[in-house]
């Protein structure tokens, strides 16, 4: 079913008591226009995705001041006449973009300094005898507590969709009952969940009502919440624990495996190899393929650029997107797997990392590297991610399966000329595209300032 919305409605704001019945839709009564507002949800989603990453890390006890204060001037910007200067707003949002950096940088200072540094591992997509729990969501934490919990029982620990990453992790090695990972993306949860026997435990974002064939062997845990469900606090699995002991035991069936865990760390480990490697010519392009899987019919593009992407060229990948297609054997070029799936959304800040040492080392900038940026997006999380890189002055960076909702298009026209961000269009012509993109950036940007 599609539905239309009035063609004379260009905004939506009913945040105050001086809103117009059913809300102001054309423009404010307090004189905010559909590109004011446009700004201003724009922030709101980019600080959203921010508290995402800040929330994981303060669930292994770190934290930053500073993205908190941030995201207290954030939110009190977007208050009924506070602010209607758009520059400040644009301004606000490229910040956001800072301090998301900043918070994907405590989020995996967290994560190697409480599980170690994740290792390239290759995961089974298969089952073990025993009765079996699995575990979607982002949360590490909830993860451990509940190996933890569960060591020296009969239950096997199986990951899916965003959770797949924590394999790489050496502290999440040393349980034998994590044994392997079951299914996709968040997209076919409902599907994969009832085909599995077991308890599942949703942990953060990315799930959803569950239906009458798992109903009564779902829990939740942390930020996670589910109309009827059980809600496990502070990490007190018991409860599901004895459900799981309930359920049929799984039989052993082998699977083909999936490889992760790669980290910045690892690869400028090999950096040199990887230099030698583009300035000989036998890593043409790099490809930074990543962001959310979504319903959209247009995330078929995803898997025919992959597929179409030379053999000469490099794909780094992160996020649930990859889902996809990451089970395809892309091959190697003289050692180095073609494709490398850097784990979870948050990981990109890896992906970055390495972008920045090879731009120092070639004595340039990431725009001039042959680097390019392929963004699906779901959600709020996605967004920050892309204030991050406008933050950072990367240009021609593509979007999609289609534009965001709340960006008018007068704003996204200023975010065209200002960063060339691309919406992406037909798999083969953007391809060809990217492979001649060669685009400089200015001086002064954030980037320079960030390679001195």
């Amino acid at each position: 079913m599609t539905i239309k919305m009035p063609e004379n409605v260009e905004m939506l704001c009913n945040q105050c008591s001086m809103s117009l019945v059913g809300g102001c839709t054309v423009q404010g009564v307090c004189g905010k226009d559909p590109d004011l507002n446009s700004l201003q949800e724009a922030l709101l989603y980019g600080i959203k995705g921010t508290a995402a990453y800040y929330h994981h890390a303060l669930e292994v006890g770190y934290d930053n001041p500073e993205i908190g204060h941030f995201l207290a001037e954030a939110l009190y910007s977007t208050l009924t006449n506070v602010n209607f200067d758009k520059n400040r707003f644009l301004e606000l949002i490229l910040e956001n973009g800072r301090i998301h950096l900043e918070a994907m940088k405590l989020l995996d200072k967290a994560y190697v300094e409480t599980f170690g540094r994740p290792e390239p591992t290759g995961v089974s997509t298969g089952t073990e005898e025993g009765h079996g729990v699995l575990v979607t969501g982002h949360s590490y934490k909830a993860l451990y507590e509940l190996l933890k919990q569960t060591e020296g029982t009969d239950i096997k620990v199986y990951t899916h969709a965003e959770m797949f990453p924590a394999h790489a992790y050496p502290e999440f090695k040393k349980f034998d009952h994590l044994v392997a990972n079951w299914g996709g993306s968040w997209l076919h949860q409902k599907k994969e969940f009832a085909e599995f026997p077991g308890v599942i435990l949703g942990t953060s974002n990315c799930v959803q009502q569950p239906t009458k064939a798992y109903a009564d062997r779902i829990f939740t845990s942390g930020i996670a919440g589910l109309e009827g469900v059980p809600h496990i606090r502070d990490y007190n699995f018991e409860p599901l624990i004895k459900r799981a002991l309930e359920t049929p035991r799984m039989e052993k069936r082998e699977g083909e495996k999936l490889l992760t865990g790669f980290h910045h760390t690892n690869i400028l480990a090999m950096k040199d190899k990887l230099i030698e490697l583009i300035q000989e010519g036998k890593i043409r392009h790099i490809f930074v393929v990543g962001g959310c899987d979504t319903p959209h019919k247009g995330m078929g593009y995803y898997e025919k650029l992959t597929a179409m992407i030379p053999e000469d060229a490099i794909i780094l990948s992160a996020a649930c997107g990859k889902f996809r297609y990451n089970a395809r054997d892309y091959g190697t070029i003289e050692g180095i797997p073609r494709f490398l799936d850097f784990g979870q959304c948050n990981n990109v800040y890896s992906i970055i990392e390495i972008a920045v040492a090879l731009a120092n080392e070639l004595g340039t900038d990431v725009n001039s590297l042959p680097v390019s940026i392929v963004l699906s997006w779901m959600e709020q999380k996605a967004i920050g991610i892309l204030y991050t890189l406008l933050y950072l002055g990367v240009k021609g960076i593509y979007i999609g399966p289609r534009p965001p909702e709340f960006l008018t298009p007068g704003v996204f026209e200023i975010l065209r000329k200002q960063f060339d961000l691309r919406l992406t269009t037909d798999p083969e012509k953007d391809l060809r595209d990217m492979l001649n993109k060669g685009v400089k950036i200015e001086e002064g940007s954030n980037l320079a300032e960030e390679l001195d």
